[in-house]
């Protein structure tokens, strides 16, 4: 099961603000001419532009949740407009009303938590044969007997969960529980910022329908904004992946070197680096040194002193003060090295795992055979006056990191000193 610290706040960084916008927006009576415009459009080109992004990357489960929204829209959208223009709803007005109350939140959910697991073509001919099937089946009994299926589906058919505040058909609303419980669930097993979006997409959907003919730009203005989320968690993620370490979750190798692009003058550089984790790989299996870097990242993040964390690329991190001079940052550096030292790593197996922090405490006290102690050697540099650019203070940071290693390990050295003086430093730390 994932941790709580795996459920971040920035997973609705994008969807919430658009969602409460969208609400805000749809029950405004009046919008000028330039929005309304904008909103009628909108729907269209984001399922063009947002459709094209998801094939050129392959994610065929936003696409496939771009399309059923808009076909949802372009239904009703359909069905307002004729409203608008003579007064009175069509003939066929409830019925498709009733039949995008059930078949959108069906879809929404099932294309929602139906993850990508095969071929992008293949994915793509399933997810469409899905929707062809349901839908045409939809639409024959439809055209065959219109009048027994509205009344089928208008009928009351759990006299007892029934309520007066039911503003859709009651077959709908047991269709957006199911939907919510999967995308809830699914949530919980992988926190990612799409399973948010896709969560508060579902409330958006579920808002706008009974208001689809009461509200004049509920109906445009939520499909746009669902929409919109759906692109937006798109992009959300990708940032991610590009620029967020996995493993780790720390920020990765590109963020560092826009982070250095953007120093000042007085700025302090660290490099530290696990100590034998080669040997960790090795004795215990890489499963156990990725938890020796998620153990050493979850220190780092935690550096004091205005410092910054990020991973460098394999068992290296470096850790960026801004502003800062070598004196001010170098306690902090130890205390999180003294802070990997003493946090002793179990050894067990995921059935073994305690169940929650308290327990865990309590097992790593009583530290025995079935732990490794995990120790990082850091070099430090200050920037001087010579050097140019970030990339020298580095390079110094390295070449104190290497001392670091030839001084015994588990210490911190600065640039400049010697075998001798890091194992002084050491020994006083100690």
């Amino acid at each position: 099961m994932p941790r709580l610290a795996d459920y971040r706040p920035d997973h609705l960084l994008t969807a919430l603000p658009l969602l409460v916008a969208g609400l805000l927006i749809a029950r405004m009576g009046q919008l000028n001419e330039f929005f309304q415009s904008l909103f009628n459009v909108l729907p269209t080109l984001l399922l063009l532009l947002g459709g094209a992004f998801c094939v050129v990357y392959g994610r065929q489960r936003e696409l496939s949740l771009l399309v059923v929204v808009y076909l949802g829209y372009f239904l009703l959208d359909t069905q307002t407009d004729y409203f608008r223009e003579h007064g009175q709803v069509r003939a066929d007005a409830a019925l498709v009303f009733h039949l995008c109350s059930l078949l959108l939140p069906l879809f929404y959910g099932l294309y929602g938590a139906w993850r990508e697991r095969s071929h992008l073509v293949q994915d793509m001919v399933a997810r469409a044969a899905v929707l062809l099937a349901v839908g045409g089946t939809c639409l024959a009994l439809a055209r065959r007997f219109p009048q027994g299926l509205q009344a089928w589906l208008a009928e009351v058919h759990w006299p007892l969960w029934h309520g007066q505040w039911m503003s859709l058909i009651q077959l709908a609303y047991p269709l957006f529980l199911i939907a919510g419980v999967l995308l809830a669930v699914q949530y919980l097993r992988q926190p990612r910022p799409l399973h948010a979006t896709l969560l508060l997409g579902l409330v958006g959907l579920l808002w706008m329908l009974p208001n689809t003919f009461i509200l004049p730009h509920a109906l445009q203005v939520i499909s746009s904004l669902v929409m919109l989320m759906l692109v937006a968690a798109v992009v959300h993620e990708a940032y991610q992946m590009a620029y967020r370490d996995e493993l780790t979750g720390l920020p990765g190798r590109r963020v560092l070197n826009d982070r250095l692009q953007r120093l000042g003058r007085n700025y302090v550089i660290a490099m530290a680096d696990v100590d034998h984790f080669k040997k960790f790989n090795d004795t215990h299996g890489h499963d156990v040194g990725d938890e020796v870097l998620k153990l050493v990242a979850s220190r780092l993040r935690r550096i004091g002193g205005g410092g910054k964390a990020y991973r460098y690329g394999g068992e290296e991190f470096t850790l960026v003060f801004p502003g800062k001079s070598l004196d001010e940052c170098r306690p902090h550096l130890e205390a999180v090295r003294e802070a990997v030292e003493h946090y002793p790593l179990q050894l067990r197996d995921r059935q073994q795992r305690p169940k929650n922090d308290k327990e865990g405490r309590q097992r790593r006290k009583a530290s025995g055979a079935g732990s490794v102690s995990v120790t990082i050697s850091i070099g430090v540099a200050e920037r001087e006056a010579h050097q140019r650019n970030a990339e020298e203070v580095i390079r110094s940071a390295d070449k104190a990191l290497y001392a670091a290693k030839r001084a015994g390990r588990n210490c911190v050295v600065a640039q400049g000193e010697n075998r001798r003086g890091a194992v002084r430093v050491k020994a006083e730390a100690d």
